[in-house]
């Protein structure tokens, strides 16, 4: 079960889903249950012999459209609510090997299309305020499945610290009758010093207040608050452009960059966000090849992130990082 629990002292919910704790935990190479369905084999979340990309309802979700009671009754001080929301699975490839890395920049363009399809879909429920589309990889980051996928949590509220930035945005807009992720954007394009890549419509650097030493967000060049807002030829150069960095990590040192990528787009919640802009962030939880950046005391429980590195530093020794553009085709 489920269900959403009020924090009064940071007024936020705090997500109860105890069925998690039964989830697969990495399990053998010889049975993954992101896979197609072998003939005569175990069954597995994809009923078919193949697949190109498959969405699927994840089936242990931390929201469900038809949530059951909360197991607790809540009150005026703490109340409790209905895990209501969408939880889904985006399978990048019936391979079980590979990374999103690895991906031709075509495949890369066609996966945009899902995350599109499914953002303009969920953002339709009339329950939903918010879409959020990630992806966790790695062991380091708690990865329980390692075929390659990514996830999509469509909330029935707004996550706390999507709504600080939203309202910070909000704020910045009545002041100044700006974005203030495009005066920011304008910022790095004039700097230079933190920029790792860019082509005719995006751009991608490691922002001035990172909080990870690999830290990297990347921009579309024109004002788009999500991603229906972007035309075909800025889909190519996304797709382009994610190869870019995703190459550049796993060229860094050669190993496979453990990271969680995510995307920050509009609320789908009806109401007036102005300046909002549509954008990733990439945050490896690496400081070096073999040592992590932990979130301990500092950052975990005061909520202030020590970033141990200069990021106009590690966004010239990753702008000098070359990114191996293979399988293109």
């Amino acid at each position: 079960m489920s269900e959403l629990r009020w924090n009064p002292i940071l007024r936020e919910w705090t997500v109860t889903a105890t069925h998690r704790q039964a989830r697969t935990f990495l399990p053998p190479d010889d049975y993954c249950p992101l896979e197609p369905t072998k003939p005569g084999g175990f069954p597995t979340e994809v009923p078919a012999a193949d697949y190109d990309f498959v969405v699927f309802e994840n089936r242990f979700p931390s929201f469900r459209p038809d949530p059951a009671a909360p197991a607790i009754e809540g009150d005026a001080l703490e109340p409790v609510a209905p895990s209501k929301g969408v939880c889904e699975v985006v399978l990048y490839t019936s391979q079980h090997g590979g990374t999103l890395a690895e991906a031709s920049i075509p495949r890369l363009r066609r996966l945009i299309e899902v995350w599109t399809e499914r953002y303009r879909t969920l953002a339709a429920l009339d329950y939903i305020d918010y879409v959020y589309i990630f992806e966790n990889k790695g062991k380091d980051i708690g990865v329980t499945l390692t075929h390659p996928h990514g996830q999509i949590y469509a909330f029935s509220f707004i996550p706390p610290f999507v709504n600080r930035w939203l309202q910070s945005a909000k704020d910045y807009y009545a002041e100044t009758g700006r974005s203030v992720f495009m005066d920011m954007l304008q910022k790095e394009l004039h700097d230079e010093k933190r920029i790792i890549a860019q082509n005719a419509r995006f751009v991608a650097f490691i922002p001035f207040f990172a909080r990870f030493p690999y830290e990297v967000h990347i921009y579309p060049k024109a004002f788009r608050p999500s991603l229906t807002d972007l035309d075909n030829a800025e889909k190519w150069d996304m797709a382009e452009i994610l190869k870019v960095v995703m190459s550049k990590y796993d060229n860094l040192w050669q190993i496979s960059m453990p990271y969680i990528m995510l995307m920050h787009q509009q609320p789908t919640d009806g109401k007036a966000w102005p300046g909002v802009q549509f954008h990733f962030e990439f945050l490896p939880p690496l400081r070096a090849k073999d040592r992590l950046k932990y979130l301990a005391g500092c950052e975990s429980g005061a909520g202030t992130f020590i970033n141990d590195t200069l990021p106009e530093e590690k966004a010239a020794e990753l702008r000098a990082v070359a990114p191996q553009l293979w399988r293109l085709a």
